[in-house]
């Protein structure tokens, strides 16, 4: 089986992330989710039912130096949402929270690793968000931002997440 790591920010489109499991494993992937801090903290009366829906333990924090891994390594990586601070987190390799460091250190594995943001406009508007996507293009992710991925909405404003554009993207990169 393909596995998958699934991994979100908190950005109201994580709560959808019961749907996308399901999604995936409809199409053959074992998936392990891993959650900011934050996301964790959002979703907590959920991750039990997170965990029986996967199979695998859900993923926060970092395991401690000589803890076995809990999960099969990644065949692919699907971070989203990403909000700002994780995306500007990622591309300058700040990697203070364990979804972070996992994406940061699959560049240097060669993993296909996709990433949608979840940014409002206001966010969009900041100089770091475009240098941060542009710079995880350079280092090989594929950053669905713009036409064809998430485009920024104004604060506050709630559209559809683009989901089945990642899951799309994602599948055909590691098929």
């Amino acid at each position: 089986m393909t596995t998958i790591y699934l991994f979100g920010s908190a950005a109201p489109p994580v709560f959808e992330v019961d749907t996308v499991i399901r999604d995936l494993q409809s199409r053959g992937w074992d998936v392990c989710l891993g959650l900011t801090p934050a996301a964790a903290d959002w979703l907590r009366d959920d991750l039990g039912t997170l965990e029986e829906l996967t199979g695998h333990p859900v993923r926060s924090q970092y395991k401690r130096p000589g803890e076995p891994d809990t999960w099969p390594r990644a065949d692919g990586i699907l971070f989203a949402p990403v909000t700002a601070n994780s995306l500007n987190s990622w591309a300058l390799c700040l990697t203070s929270a364990f979804v972070v460091g996992v994406v940061a250190e699959s560049i240097g594995k060669g993993i296909p690793t996709v990433a949608m943001p979840c940014v409002n406009s206001a966010y969009a508007a900041h100089p770091q968000v475009d240098r941060s996507v542009s710079e995880l293009r350079r280092m090989g992710v594929t950053v669905l931002y713009g036409p064809g991925g998430f485009e920024p909405n104004q604060p506050g404003e709630r559209r559809p997440y683009p989901w089945q554009a990642a899951i799309d993207t994602v599948t055909r990169l590691v098929s």
